[in-house]
Formats: C-alpha cells, structure tokens, sequence
C-alpha cells in the first residue's frame, strides 16, 4: 500500500491563539467566524535589538502588513492596531494539543514547526468515508473551534506541505506529485528566503522552472538538501515522517453519535473496550503491561490516562479495576465538558504470556495476587511511591541498598540475597537519612575513639554506651578527588536512644588549601528503633 500523508497548516495560530483566549465560549463557537478577523492584531517579538511582526491576523494582512515588519511601520499604518508579544512556548502547547485531538484520524501524528503537522493516513482514510470525507471533517471541525486551517493529501509529506502553504483542499493521487507542484511558486516549497531569491535571480520563478534544470547545476549552487527538498516535493523521493508517539500494539476504540458524559457510561465502555483488546491480544497470546485509555472532548480536548502492571495482563476484569482506580484517584477529575465523543484504549507494551499451573504450586498464585495488589495500589497513588529494596554491592551505607518501583522489579526483590545477621543486634539501623546530619562533638579521644556527647538538632546526648569503629574507606574509583575515611559508632545516650554516627576522617587526614591540618567533622547517619 503505497504512503498517504495529510498535511495540516495552520498559519495564524499565533493569532487564533489570543483570539480564542479573549472570546472563546459557547456562543462564539455556535458562531463560527466570529472569532476570525474581527480586528487587525499583530504579534510581535524582539529581534535583532528591534521589535518585530512575528505573526498577524487576516485582518492586519489587509492593511498591507507582513512578518518580519518593524513594529514602528506597523504603528505608523494602524496607530490603534492590537499587539502581543510573542509566546512560542504556548504555540507549542497549543500545536501538541492540536496533534492529541488529530489522533482520532491516525496514531501517527508528526509535528511540523512551528504551525503544522503530518497524519500518515495509509490506509485508515476509508473509515471515514474517503480521504476527500476525512479531511473536509478535520478542517471543518478545527474551523469551528477558531483555527484557520489549510490542508492537503499527497503520496509524500513534502508534496503535502508544499500544496497544503498555496492549494487548500488539494488531494493529489499516487504518481501525481509532480504534476500538481509544477505550477506553484517557489516559496511553496519552504527552503531558505537566501535560496529562494538567488533562484530567482536567475529566472526561475516556479517549481517547474527548477525541475526543468539539471540536478547537479541545483546541488552545485543550492546543495544537496535543497535538491533533496525538490525531488520529494516531486514525489521523487520520501521522508518518512517521525510520529510523536510510538504505535501501539493494539488499539480498540468507541465513536459515539451523541457526546457522553455520564460515569456510567464511560465506565461501560472502558468495559467493554477491554474485552475488545483481551480478546484481540489473546489471539496472538499476548497481555498488556502498559495501558492507555484516551478521551477525545468535542471541544477537541483529549484526557490520557496510563496504567502499568507488574505482569502482562490478559483479563478484562484486572484492565478494569486498573482503570476504577486511576479514575478514582486522579487529582483533576475527568471532566467531560460538553461530553466525549469517543474514547479509546491502546496497549503501547505488551509480552507474551507464560502459561503456568498454579493448582500444584500455591506460591505462583500467592505471588500472582501480590502482584495484582501491588499494581492496584500503584494505579491508585502512583507507580513511584510503591518501592521494594534490592541490595548493591557497596560497602558504602547510601549506596548498599537501591529503591526501585516494585511493579517492575518485585520477583528480583523475592530473589535478592540479603547480608545475613550475626546476632539479634543489627550492625546498621533500618533508618538512614538521606542525607547525613552534622552534629557538634566537643570531645573525643583520638585516634579512633568515640564521642563523650554530642549535640544534635539543638539538644546535648551524652554517650553512655558505644561499640565500633566499623571503618568505611571511600570508593575511590568514583570519585575524582579522594575522600576521607569515615569511622561508625553505635551509641547509645543516657535516654537510650541509639544512634548511628561516624566521623568523617581520620585524625592527621584532611588539610585545608593550605596544606594545613583541620579536625575532621562528625555526622549522625541513622537512628535504632
């Protein structure tokens, strides 16, 4: 099947984005154009030390304004011309929100910056009546929500784009690229303003008048990329575009006639999209370990909800609890507007399922219902707040142990060879601080002995028990320049708390920049229950 790509040009979307902010509502959208061209408005940016017009409506381009104007001839034509500053950062945004709603079309939604995009719609146009049905529905609904929209179909991007900047509405058919972008002018094809001049200084004035000359004159004046550029516009060469987003293994979806809004309703459906997907995966004998369910709102806003598991799923019932709990425990509840109009729900990584017979192993089917509690709780409060311990092999104490999200690392966890105890007394407190706390220390005797107190957060511990130095040296081979040793002392004050310090060096070990000997400073690293 050969490729198919729309291109969507959206060339005010400075503009409809102040526009939509100021008067968007109900009544506006109902209206259609009224939120198009009602005043001449300009957005401008500092470059270059002056300021100047970086976007404008189709109002200012009336009055004879262009991009890249200075701000001051603007003025001196429209004393009373409406001006913004620039924010790309929130074209950006709003492009990406753009591109989350065209996923309704196809998965594969490429940006084009900074006002464009590509849907590679091989072969999912038929779903929506043809391609000419699909896109005169993507432009008319963008047109509703206050955009001014420009598109075009072609058996490449570059083809695509080119029509798409002069011939609104163009489908070409496969091996027709070069025919329909003959007559265009050059600066359709969008290469640099510098290439585009130098051409036509040398009487060239449309595509055709470039595709006519030999390739190597255009590469030895222009180079490669700008005869790359032409023969994909000729549809003599492809670029594949870069989706976004990765496709998913599996996607199901529900249109729906009427927009829903109802938490029963979406929560039938979510359901029953997922026993659509079981059983399309069960097919090939695959389950889910990462899934999406998508909301697309009628006003073109779409809420994306992901849930993980330890292990691939192949049950309804557990993609559904899944999703109960996400939803119940999102912090920005799911608001359906004017209500969904369709909802779908991907799987992006799946694995094969491994069969096992629980009946004669009880463990499997205990470790099978931890894993489905732990990926209840993770849905609910997140996957990082669930954490298992796995040890590391380091004599160091903040490097000996490592905290991992348990709904990936939970069998390594059951497996992992914890140092075993000597004794009922542990060497090292289940407690560490994150980060080491200095405490003051008046007195110690040198070289390797404990404190006789210390105050720690304001209060003063005399020691009345301690046991050590446990030496540590430093990992050296970490570390660019060398670290002092540390000695570790368990101690124990006269309330019978017991505390975990070191000293951080040896006596006679650290030196200033001066070379000049100073006393090591002492830390507390835990605390014993």
């Amino acid at each position: 099947m050969k490729r198919r790509i729309l291109s969507l040009w959206l060339p005010r979307l400075p503009t409809d984005r102040i526009k939509r902010q100021r008067s968007w509502s109900f009544e506006a959208r109902a209206v259609g154009n009224a939120l198009h061209d009602t005043k001449p408005l300009i957005i401008a940016a500092k470059e270059s030390n002056a300021w100047q017009i970086t976007a404008l409506n189709d109002a200012a381009a009336k009055l004879g304004l262009e991009i890249g104007l200075p701000l001051a001839n603007a003025r001196a034509v429209c004393p009373d011309i409406d001006v913004c500053d620039a924010d790309p950062v929130a074209d950006a945004e709003l492009l990406n929100a753009i591109a989350d709603w065209c996923d309704r079309f196809t998965p594969l939604v490429a940006l084009d910056p900074p006002h464009g995009l590509f849907l590679d719609i091989t072969g999912c146009a038929h779903l929506f009546g043809g391609e000419a049905t699909l896109m005169k529905q993507l432009c008319a609904t963008l047109h509703r929500q206050g955009f001014i929209v420009s598109a075009a179909i072609a058996g490449t991007s570059i083809c695509a784009r080119t029509l798409s900047r002069y011939a609104h509405g163009r489908i070409v058919a496969a091996g027709d690229e070069s025919k329909a972008v003959m007559p265009l002018p050059l600066y359709a094809l969008g290469a640099d303003d510098a290439i585009i001049r130098g051409l036509r200084r040398a009487g060239l004035r449309t595509i055709g008048d470039v595709a006519g000359r030999g390739r190597h004159e255009i590469t030895a004046r222009f180079g490669t990329a700008f005869t790359a550029l032409l023969e994909q516009a000729l549809g003599q060469g492809d670029n594949p575009i870069s989706p976004r987003k990765p496709l998913p293994d599996y996607i199901v979806e529900k249109r729906f006639p009427e927009p829903v809004a109802t938490d029963a309703v979406i929560a039938s459906t979510l359901n029953a999209l997922a026993r659509m997907l079981i059983a399309a995966m069960e097919k090939q004998g695959k389950g889910a370990r990462h899934l999406e369910a998508s909301f697309f709102r009628t006003d073109g806003v779409v809420r994306v909800i992901a849930a993980q598991t330890g292990q691939a799923v192949n049950r309804s019932e557990v993609i559904d609890r899944l999703f109960r709990e996400r939803l119940d425990a999102i912090a920005d509840p799911l608001d359906p507007g004017f209500g969904f109009d369709m909802i779908r729900l991907s799987a992006s990584h799946t694995e094969i399922v491994v069969q096992q017979q629980s009946d004669l192993d009880t463990n499997i089917h205990a470790n099978d219902e931890l894993l489905a509690l732990v990926d209840r709780i993770a849905a609910r409060i997140g996957m990082r707040r669930v954490l298992i311990y796995l040890p590391v092999d380091s004599h160091l104490p903040e490097r000996a142990v490592m905290a991992l999200p348990a709904q990936h690392h939970l069998a390594a966890a059951m497996q992992a060879a914890w140092p075993a105890r000597e004794d009922d007394t542990p060497l090292r407190p289940l407690r560490m601080f994150e980060q080491p706390e200095q405490i003051k220390v008046d007195h110690a005797e040198v070289p390797d002995k404990p404190p006789k107190s210390f105050t720690w957060r304001r209060m003063e511990h005399v020691v009345l028990r301690a046991e050590g130095p446990e030496r540590i040296a430093m990992e050296w081979w970490r570390a660019q320049e060398q670290q002092p040793t540390r000695d570790y002392f368990r101690v124990e004050d006269k309330q019978g708390q017991r505390f975990w310090i070191y000293r951080d060096g040896l006596y006679g070990e650290i030196r200033d920049k001066e070379n000049e000997l100073i006393e090591p400073k002492w830390f507390v690293h835990g605390v014993f229950a």
